[in-house]
């Protein structure tokens, strides 16, 4: 009999998304295409609160979906939990694409670990945001038989505060769809897209949750140090900052019109996924000075658009950048305004030079190698067993 593998999709099944959102989305359409691969050792249930959208992956005799509707919170618990265990056929492994998982399962599970950066910051979160994000993280890791993280940096943090995942924890890095990032964008899809936004002058962009943890503050302040002092490198410049409000987002704005630079700053919301490769090939340059990050998709694509990069030299950054951009102290305003103007200097012969090792950079990384690697974890799981 062939054995199932269950998939939570709900972080997948989401039409604005972000984050953790892309990455679960991605694996999902990435075992899908792998289906020759693996259909005759097993088939695929995906679970999910509401009916899949139009763009998740066709079902097949070997991938179904399963709706569990409910309006209630905590799904996993109230709904995927008893339907696993009621299940006729029991799966043979439960994979969740994001940090929670079920805690009480018939089978063996897996879970996917975008970051620990909130242990060390409960204070840029919510209570019930943090200990949701601490406890049910925590559940999951030990629950798991194997767990995925998106980078090293992400798999020390898991090593460091449970040690005892040591051994089963692997690292699966993210991709970037190279038919959408990449240096051919049009000059006429960047000027579509900037009229879209009105964004008339050159611009340094931003693109992310605007949430605490992502340091948009501070590069407020640099930008504002970037536009005051040195105005032959900013004359007709202007920060974009793209992304879903998050939370704790409002001092963001009151920071804007602190510091004078209503006009200078353009805040678009949501991105459509569409919008995203001309508005990353447009750019002077991308900032992304988190305090700490699982992964940095957007910093990927902006590599592979050929768009240089200042990042934080915290979290996963530095093995994702490595030489191919510019890492800066996230605490420091004048490191991150230091590291803007450096690239805003690059002659034409060193800009050449940094795309090419962008280019070099960004193709380490693909959803492929990132599916194979997922569909490796669910095999070893059963084979386990």
């Amino acid at each position: 009999m062939r054995k199932i593998v269950a998939i939570d999709g709900n972080e997948a099944n989401i039409s604005c998304r972000v984050g953790v959102n892309v990455y679960a989305y991605e694996i999902i359409k990435g075992l899908h295409k792998l289906q020759d691969v693996w259909k005759d050792q097993f088939s695929v249930v995906v679970y999910l609160k509401e009916k899949p959208l139009g763009d998740l992956p066709q079902a097949t005799p070997f991938w179904q979906y399963r709706t569990l509707p409910s309006s209630r919170p905590l799904w996993i618990l109230t709904k995927l939990m008893p339907a696993l265990w009621l299940s006729r056929e029991k799966p043979a492994v439960l994979f969740s694409p994001s940090h929670y998982t079920a805690p009480l399962a018939p089978c063996p599970t897996i879970c996917s670990i975008m970051d620990l950066g909130y242990l060390n910051s409960s204070e840029q979160f919510t209570k019930g945001t943090f200990w949701q994000l601490k406890y049910w993280s925590a559940i999951s890791i030990f629950r798991s038989k194997l767990v995925l993280a998106i980078s090293n940096a992400t798999k020390e943090d898991i090593v460091r505060h449970y040690p005892s995942a040591s051994k089963k924890t692997m690292v699966t890095y993210l991709g970037f769809d190279e038919q959408r990032f990449n240096t051919e964008i049009s000059d006429q899809d960047v000027r579509r897209i900037k009229n879209r936004y009105d964004i008339v002058d050159d611009y340094i962009l931003y693109l992310g949750t605007l949430k605490p943890s992502k340091n948009v503050e501070g590069l407020l302040r640099a930008f504002q140090l970037v536009v005051n002092n040195r105005r032959s490198l900013a004359s007709n410049l202007r920060l974009v900052i793209v992304g879903k409000k998050g939370w704790m987002y409002e001092q963001i704005y009151k920071l804007v019109h602190q510091l004078k630079l209503g006009n200078l700053v353009t805040f678009t919301d949501f991105l459509p996924e569409v919008d995203k490769p001309a508005l990353l090939k447009g750019a002077q340059v991308l900032v992304s000075p988190s305090f700490w990050e699982g992964f940095g998709l957007h910093v990927l694509e902006s590599m592979a658009c050929g768009t240089p990069v200042v990042a934080s030299n915290r979290g996963s950054f530095p093995e994702i950048v490595e030489e191919a951009g510019v890492l800066v102290d996230p605490t420091s305003v004048t490191e991150i305004a230091g590291g803007i103007r450096q690239v805003l200097a690059l002659n034409q012969k060193e800009m050449a030079v940094l795309k090419e090792k962008m280019e070099l950079q960004a193709k380490k990384f693909t959803w492929e190698k990132a599916s194979l690697k997922t569909l490796d974890a669910i095999k070893r799981v059963i084979d386990v067993e």
